[in-house]
């Protein structure tokens, strides 16, 4: 398979298992805390990826850089958006979170904009941000309007989640060299899950829940397929496809979770869904536009 099209075809990978995380989400959230939650799917992510780098023949970084770039990548990719997610999921409709998630590309787009010197924004960058939105919006429709009533506080909780999505895509691709993609998801995952570890223990006590069979499932899924899989194609993802491209996934994400409902459930193929899938596909293809035929440049500051 041609690099760009095995490229776009993990990327849709990563978008499937993250369009079925929030239902997950869900599900885990109703028998045990968000913190313990988040704790659970970050420990059996790292335990799984320090297995894999071992037997790919590989050692995790421990030189003080190393060590800082984990502790960032596992704040802000794991341990934080995490949890607020899970959070505020408990307050809010899976319609609005989407919506809500939308500042991701508009973050990573800031944020490239400043670190990385051949991510800048550009026209092409605001018009598929503005494109994805609108098929985004479509998808939604204004019927979401009516959860902005919703708990202001779990809403900022989304979005600052969604922001700190946007910083871990940026530094991703800014810091994508420094180690293998394995070194760097396993590191980052185990760094958000030594993060939660305290925080946990502090609020959330695990000998004080009591989960469901749903909820184990829930755990042993979000653990193996949207976290330690899923950060195994993030680490390789940026480097190749960069973190504005990256990041209109967010867009990509709603969409299948409708998609999934008219395979499974036999929902009706809406024209607001066809729409939106257009529009969404549309956006990547803008943002991407003619560099996908170009090295990228190593990432760095001017």
């Amino acid at each position: 398979m041609p690099r760009p099209a095995k490229d776009y075809a993990l990327l849709l990978l990563l978008a499937i298992m993250w369009s079925g995380s929030f239902a997950f989400i869900k599900i885990g959230v109703a028998t045990i805390g968000p913190l313990a939650l988040t704790s659970a799917r970050l420990g059996i992510a790292a335990v799984i990826l320090y297995v894999w780098l071992r037997i790919n023949g590989q050692h995790l970084p421990r030189d003080p850089t190393s060590v800082m770039i984990f502790a960032f990548l596992g704040l802000f990719g794991n341990a934080l958006p995490f949890s607020l997610i899970s959070w505020g999921e408990i307050h809010i409709d899976s319609g609005l979170t989407a919506v809500l998630m939308g500042v991701m590309p508009v973050t990573t787009a800031i944020l490239a904009h400043l670190f990385i010197r051949d991510e800048p924004f550009t026209r092409r960058t605001a018009a598929g941000i503005f494109v994805g939105f609108c098929g985004l919006a479509i998808l939604v429709g204004s019927d979401v309007l009516a959860g902005l009533t919703a708990p202001v506080l779990a809403q900022l909780a989304v979005i600052t989640s969604a922001v700190c999505y946007g910083a871990s895509a940026t530094f991703t691709r800014y810091f994508g060299g420094h180690a293998s993609g394995i070194a760097m998801a396993a590191g980052a995952v185990l760094a958000g899950f030594l993060w939660m570890v305290p925080v946990t223990l502090l609020v959330e006590p695990p000998w004080e829940a009591q989960p469901g069979l749903g909820a184990l499932v829930a755990i042993g899924y979000l653990g193996l397929g949207p976290t330690a899989l899923a950060a195994l194609l993030f680490f390789y993802l940026i480097p190749r496809l960069g973190a504005n491209t990256f990041a209109q996934v967010n867009y990509v994400v709603p969409v299948l979770g409708a998609l999934w409902g008219v395979i499974f459930l036999s929902e009706y193929a809406s024209w607001r869904l066809l729409s939106a899938l257009a529009l969404v596909l549309t956006a990547v293809a803008i943002v991407r536009g003619p560099s996908s035929q170009r090295q990228r440049q190593e990432p760095g500051p001017d």
